[in-house]
């Protein structure tokens, strides 16, 4: 994955053998932290599983450009107030979302393989071509 904010990249194995590695879930966290803030929150397991599991469904060795992952309540709120497509009570601020891209992949792509994991919310942004994906209730939008 490579962040499109900060242009950091991080490629890492963060399950073997039916556990997750506590290192590199760690190092997941730090990557997709706040960087506007430098501000860390533990991602949540199951919307790293969702999106390890839609990249294996679009069939691509091309890693993740991550737009948005973990955003601070002050972070989350100057967003909000700058436009109406981030929520108040955002899944980015628990640690639980990630809006991602895919360069060879169209943002239907991409959001039909995460839909399929039906596993958690799915939300379809083709003006600024990306996908959120998040580990909450199952549902799906046009942002």
């Amino acid at each position: 994955m490579v962040s499109s904010r900060t242009g950091e990249q991080i490629d890492t194995i963060y399950w073997i053998e039916g556990e997750y590695i506590k290192d590199a879930v760690q190092e997941i966290s730090y990557f997709m932290r706040d960087w506007r803030l430098d501000a860390v929150k533990p991602i949540d397991t199951r919307t790293i599983d969702i999106m390890a599991a839609a990249h294996a469904l679009v069939d691509t060795t091309e890693p993740y450009k991550m737009l948005s992952g973990y955003r601070s309540s002050k972070t989350n709120a100057m967003l909000r107030s700058r436009s109406r497509n981030v929520a108040r009570q955002s899944l980015h601020i628990t640690g639980q979302a990630a809006d991602l891209r895919l360069s060879s992949r169209s943002v239907a792509q991409l959001s039909q393989a995460a839909q399929s994991c039906r596993a958690g919310g799915v939300g379809r942004y083709y003006r600024s071509n990306f996908v959120h994906m998040d580990c909450g209730d199952l549902r799906s939008w046009n942002g």
